[in-house]
């Protein structure tokens, strides 16, 4: 059997605009390493804080988060505008300078845990953990868990807005009535 032409040219168009609007709702989000925002820090005149997503390869609600979150359009686009976002393996290798120490993979059971993600989420290892810095590298908060888009941009407005300096958490989220 013999498709018509503008049978196939529809099937083709129809497939382009599809993959099309697909790709419009992502966003690709530019992670950096620890080094290269610590660097912007440093040299940038006004720069902007530091959002710390502590991962780990085998962790499946760190992909999720990866998949729903971080690549939704309007979160990747506020935090793209007001942190630098860093991608920081928990069990990743490679030593990290931070504040005047230098901080390494430590080998403990089947795998072991880098000191600096353990210092991050203040020895409570669970992944994903999303840390706030502020501008000047010092915590903000780690926030523990999978976070929907929604309410992590709630978080990520919290800091990122500075609205921490001038209310309490459950003031914010209308939590303390």
């Amino acid at each position: 059997m013999k498709i018509p032409a503008t049978y196939a040219l529809k099937f083709v168009l129809f497939l382009f605009i599809g993959l099309t609007a697909t790709n419009v709702n992502a966003q690709e989000v530019k992670w950096l390493s620890w080094n290269e925002a610590a660097e912007l820090i440093a040299t940038e005149k006004n720069p902007k804080k530091i959002f710390i997503d502590v991962y780990t390869d085998w962790c499946g609600w760190c992909k999720k988060m990866d998949k729903d979150t971080f690549q939704d359009s309007e979160v990747a686009a506020y935090m793209a505008d007001n942190f630098y976002m860093v991608k920081l393996d928990g069990e990743g290798k490679d030593p990290i300078d931070f504040k005047g120490k230098t901080y390494k993979f430590i080998p403990s059971g089947k795998k072991g845990y880098h000191e600096f993600a353990a210092a991050l989420m203040q020895g409570r290892m669970s992944y994903p953990t999303t840390i706030f810095l502020d501008e000047e590298m010092n915590m903000l908060s780690p926030v523990p868990g999978y976070q929907k888009p929604e309410p992590f941009l709630n978080i990520a407005k919290y800091f990122g807005d500075n609205i921490y300096k001038d209310q309490d958490w459950k003031t914010y989220t209308g939590e303390g009535k």
